[in-house]
């Protein structure tokens, strides 16, 4: 799998790109463009990747990500199946050079400024638009022009929303990086249930284990083993929301050969201990 920069061609009679996106699975690598893109995950559930950020995801996801902010959304082995999204993307330039200055975007603006470090909407506040978003596709260009900065506006006004990527995240996007990038992924993603080394991955991506660490600490503002923690937790979260497997199972199942170190991870990562997660989830889902 390569890491790509990709150009986003808005078509001829619009302004910006919007569509719906279904396929088997999501297959974007980890990429990064120019454009802002606001993404409502409509059907499918896996492992969202923006910036230094990595986060499960389900039906109801919705994101606003920021310029040249890498991203993508991946099944996890054990979730394929069709999926189906709502993409609207747009550059900077959406009405023309520094429309985004004038005083009557100032909210808009301040809303994009904060898609810099990815914007996660709530689940209560998402499920509110799948089906304005859909008849925003269906208008005609002016319409749906007036449409979409009236739902950028409204969206500049809530107040509830999680900013994805740490404060000091910076991204690295070289080709160069994003290749090593996206090699990491795929090799965890393949082996997250095996015991890792550092040895294993450093050398995939040509690189001393101290240089790998170096460049991993740099790019993510976290460490390679901090990564793959977060990665195992949020796997564990989901066959602990979704299967009747007992706690030790999943560690087992997530690459976590010691079950205290397994809660221990689960308490730093999700702030309460594996069972407290799944009687809550049952509650919710009573």
């Amino acid at each position: 799998m390569k890491a790509q920069f990709e150009k986003i061609a808005a078509p001829l009679e619009n302004s910006f790109k919007s569509f719906i996106y279904e396929n088997e699975r999501f297959d974007a690598p980890w990429h990064f463009h120019p454009e802002f893109e606001l993404t409502y995950i409509e059907k499918g559930k896996g492992i969202r990747y923006v910036g230094n950020n990595i986060q499960k995801f389900e039906e109801g996801d919705f994101v606003l990500i920021g310029t040249n902010l890498p991203h993508c959304w991946k099944n996890t082995e054990t979730n394929v199946g069709d999926v189906k999204s709502i993409i609207f993307q747009w550059d900077e330039n959406l009405l023309g050079a520094d429309w985004i200055l004038k005083s009557e975007f100032s909210e808009i603006k301040n809303l994009l400024k904060r898609a810099s470090k990815g914007i996660k909407f709530p689940y209560n506040i998402a499920q509110r638009y799948p089906e304005r978003l859909k008849s925003i596709l269906k208008q005609s260009p002016f319409k749906k022009m007036i449409s979409f900065l009236e739902f950028l506006e409204e969206l500049s006004q809530i107040k509830e929303f999680e900013l994805l990527c740490s404060p000091n995240f910076t991204p690295i996007l070289n080709r160069k990086a994003t290749n090593r990038i996206e090699t990491v992924y795929h090799f965890v993603r393949h082996n997250y249930d095996k015991k890792i080394k550092l040895s294993d991955v450093s050398s995939l991506v040509s690189m001393s284990d101290e240089a790998f660490c170096r460049f991993f600490k740099k790019s993510f503002n976290k460490s390679f083993f901090t990564f793959i923690n977060e990665y195992r937790i949020n796997l564990a979260c989901k066959m602990l929301s979704e299967t009747n497997k007992q706690v030790s199972q999943i560690a087992y199942e997530c690459g976590y050969e010691s079950l205290p170190f397994f809660y221990k991870q689960f308490q730093k990562f999700m702030n309460c201990s594996p069972l407290i997660f799944k009687k809550e989830g049952a509650k919710v889902n009573a």
